[in-house]
């Protein structure tokens, strides 16, 4: 007797409860550390740890738009990387308008907040990231949350970065630099994402027509057969 899981849908199936498990778990990290990075930024006056905490609410909001579209089509989950992409992209430019404020209203943020937050910010993007990991290149919808997770250490590291330069120099520019950095990494991963999503959501579909199901058609085949 065949098992449930020779059949491909049957595969889909599990392969969707696993990515709906982990989603789940990171959204929860995600949110929880947006409320402790959010608050301890404004307490310390922290550019980096508000960019940090912003980031952390955009891929608690990406986790959600990922959880959404998990069982739909192609279409659904490249138009759900499109918004993710989006997003990312205005909270980059939300972090750059937050570092100008800082640097024509100098403020010295607490470099002992930013450091002991960070740490437990670091310790919390790792266990996403090592969650998302093997799902990385399953589908675009997991590959882009994946991504974001990637960019949570590097924007952590920085973070921890910007905390000891910030205290060993007692200077604001560390903070402010840090911020900046950020933001490049949120546009360039933004417009990454809106790149990859667009081409997906150009690719032509027609329906086969014995299950009515979408399939893709590379363009080139398309051009070919009008030849």
């Amino acid at each position: 007797m065949a098992s449930c899981c020779e059949d491909k849908s049957c595969e889909v199936s599990v392969l969707r409860e696993s990515h709906s498990r982990v989603l789940w778990i990171v959204l929860f990290i995600n949110a929880a550390m947006f409320v402790l990075e959010g608050g301890a930024g404004l307490l310390a006056h922290s550019t980096s740890l508000l960019a940090d905490a912003l980031d952390m609410l955009g891929d608690a909001l990406v986790y959600g738009f990922s959880l959404f579209v998990l069982a739909r089509s192609i279409r659904w989950q490249a138009g759900a990387a499109l918004v993710k992409g989006s997003f990312m992209l205005l909270l980059g430019l939300g972090v750059l308008a937050e570092a100008m404020y800082k640097i024509l209203h100098p403020v010295m943020p607490s470099a002992e907040i930013m450091g002991v937050v960070g740490g437990i910010a670091l310790v919390a993007n790792l266990i996403c990231f090592l969650l998302l990991f093997r799902h990385r290149a399953d589908n675009l919808n997991m590959s882009s949350t994946w991504l974001c997770s990637r960019n949570d250490l590097i924007a952590n590291v920085g973070v921890l970065t910007a905390a000891g330069v910030s205290y060993i120099l007692t200077s604001r520019w560390p903070d402010i630099v840090v911020g900046v950095v950020i933001a490049g990494l949120f546009l360039g991963s933004a417009f990454n994402v809106i790149r990859q999503s667009v081409g997906a959501l150009l690719t032509p579909v027609i329906a086969r027509p014995q299950t009515g199901k979408p399939i893709h058609i590379p363009i080139q085949d398309e051009q070919s057969k009008k030849r």
